[in-house]
């Protein structure tokens, strides 16, 4: 039930916007998946991605309280700060190199 609620709320992160117990519980089950990740780097920043929106959406949602939204927006920060980190930074190639084939592979 909850990996079809994730699965639901990562697909369709608009649908469930009125129901804010279930993007807590998609965004709760997601960060227990994330912990369990250390091996795929790839799949780790998507995976911290949709949660960082997940938290950003229930930030934004106007029937929790005040105290959990505050948290999710804090930890929404933080989330997309590390997706950010995580994110390789791409080597700048100049004309010259790519026309003389001396860039280096991607």
């Amino acid at each position: 039930m909850a990996i079809e609620l994730s699965t639901r709320a990562i697909e369709e992160p608009g649908n469930l916007s009125t129901q804010p117990e279930l993007l807590v519980s998609a965004a709760l089950h997601l960060m227990s998946h994330y912990s369990t990740r250390g091996d795929d780097a790839s799949t780790c920043l998507k995976l911290a991605s949709v949660i960082e929106r997940h938290l950003k959406a229930l930030a934004g949602h106007g029937d929790l309280a005040p105290v959990l939204r505050a948290t999710c927006e804090q930890l929404s920060e933080q989330w997309a700060g590390m997706v950010e980190q995580a994110i390789p930074a791409r080597q700048h190639v100049s004309l010259l190199d790519r026309v003389f084939g001396t860039a280096p592979p991607r």
